[in-house]
């Protein structure tokens, strides 16, 4: 079920906001639980089982580690914990691409399970991957309570894409929260300006990159003009998403952490990765990188240890080449960052910089929505004149004419000029005031212009279902 849908909004949240609010506080984590079921149900019904069964797993392999602390079985129930949670997202992500492989290798013959891919397992594996080693090192308790840990798991606001939450981030919340009225109403912004973000931006851009795709005659401006408009996509859909994710969090009293401060904003490659997908770097730091050593080995090993990292993230958002090739590329440019790059990006001024991480991102993102390698190597020899295609013609300025404002609005509203702006009007006693009466106004017009653009049954995908 999709957040930016009407049923969604105008049926299924405004009942079970209404409930929850209703029910005692006891209550709370079973209204959320069953809401949250019905989330999953409603968009994969024959995977629902596969949750509950990867929630029951880590909650008792929890109480294992717990209860044995410090001994050769707690070791041996986390190894088992990982091992069922890895097998499980390895065979619904990752088996048919393993057997492609294997055959073309070795010119076997092995068929396909062609499986689907169940919603959301990528973020709730590694929830509860989180949560098993967390208590082997005792940074968390184990949850006693199965439903109160399985709400943890299937929580509907971040169940699907993220931000990835781990145990520790909401475990006081789940058993005690406060709900507040400026609290839901933040909640209510928050989820408004995503939920714009989404769908009057992201999906705008998506049409473009459709038309693209569509179109049987390219030249190497709309190639440019695609890789610009997926580069905006993929961050006012996924962005937008976390907002909605966040505010959603807020409505219900729970404090997700942030997953995106305006990356595209950053003047190196190590910045973007701080500000882009916040919760998965901290995710691979936390539970790889560390724990292999980090920085803290010798500088084969870090190497090695960097490559391992960003290897592992390509291969986490999709079983395809492209995608360790385009979590190698970051791999290799951010080694060369650390170790010489920055300083001579830094040194180019401000303005190259900033040039140099947008051309890498826009590049990265080509590769990262190509059909494979093929379609990669395609798009990349389309935007830079070598695949015998004419440099411009006249339904690419049809084009750029047709989406230049929402292509300017995009651009514009990936920086944080409109935060830093609203921030100082704010501090102002004036514009406090202005604040106060513009703000639900913004909301509601938001609100009304996405449900017109829903109701008109426009082009509403959602990206990272893929991943």
């Amino acid at each position: 079920m999709l957040f930016s849908s009407i049923t969604f909004l105008y049926a299924f949240l405004p009942i079970v906001l209404l409930i929850y609010y209703a029910v005692p506080i006891r209550l709370k984590n079973f209204v959320l639980l069953i809401s949250s079921l019905v989330v999953y149900f409603f968009g994969e019904p024959k995977y629902t089982l596969l949750l509950l069964i990867s929630s029951l797993s880590a909650f008792l392999h929890g109480l294992l580690i717990e209860c044995r602390s410090g001994t050769k079985v707690a070791k041996i129930a986390l190894t088992s914990a990982l091992t069922i949670d890895i097998a499980l997202l390895g065979f619904f992500k990752y088996s048919d691409f393993i057997i492609i492989n294997l055959n073309s290798v070795l010119g076997t013959h092995i068929p396909l399970t062609n499986v689907s891919l169940p919603i959301g397992i990528s973020f709730f594996t590694f929830q509860t991957m989180s949560y098993t080693i967390d208590v082997y090192r005792r940074k968390v308790k184990c949850s006693r309570n199965i439903a109160t840990f399985a709400t943890f798991v299937s929580l509907f606001p971040q169940l699907v894409a993220g931000p990835i939450v781990r145990y520790a981030d909401v475990d006081e919340e789940l058993r005690s929260r406060t709900i507040r009225l400026d609290g839901i109403a933040l909640g209510i912004r928050r989820f408004t300006y995503g939920l714009g973000k989404k769908v009057l931006i992201a999906n705008a851009m998506g049409q473009l990159c459709t038309i693209f795709r569509d179109s049987s005659e390219q030249t190497v401006l709309f190639f440019w003009l695609y890789a610009i408009a997926f580069t905006l996509q993929i961050y006012f859909d996924f962005s937008g998403y976390s907002d909605m994710a966040i505010g959603l969090g807020q409505m219900f009293g729970f404090k997700f952490p942030e997953n995106f401060n305006y990356p595209y904003m950053s003047r190196s490659l190590t910045e973007f990765w701080r500000r882009w997908h916040m919760s998965m770097g901290g995710w691979f730091r936390d539970y790889v990188y560390i724990p292999m050593g980090g920085n803290r080995v010798t500088t084969v090993k870090w190497l090695r240890n960097i490559l391992v990292v960003w290897f592992l993230t390509g291969l986490w958002h999709g079983a395809s080449w492209n995608f360790i090739v385009w979590g190698l590329m970051f791999g290799v440019i951010l080694l060369a960052e650390k170790l010489f790059l920055n300083k001579l990006v830094s040194k180019a001024g401000q303005v190259v910089s900033h040039f140099y991480v947008m051309f890498i991102v826009i590049i990265s993102f080509v590769i990262f929505n190509a059909n494979g390698l093929g379609g990669a190597l395609n798009d990349l020899s389309g935007m830079f004149g070598l695949a015998g295609i004419p440099l411009i013609r006249t339904e690419d300025v049809y084009q750029l004419k047709s989406y230049a404002i929402i292509l300017a609005i995009a651009i514009f509203g990936a920086t944080s000029v409109t935060k830093t702006a609203v921030v100082k009007l704010v501090a102002t006693p004036i514009g406090a005031k202005v604040a106060i009466v513009l703000e639900p106004i913004s909301v509601a017009l938001i609100l009304i212009t996405v449900t017109a653009f829903l109701v008109d049954g426009s082009f509403n995908p959602f990206l990272y279902f893929r991943f």
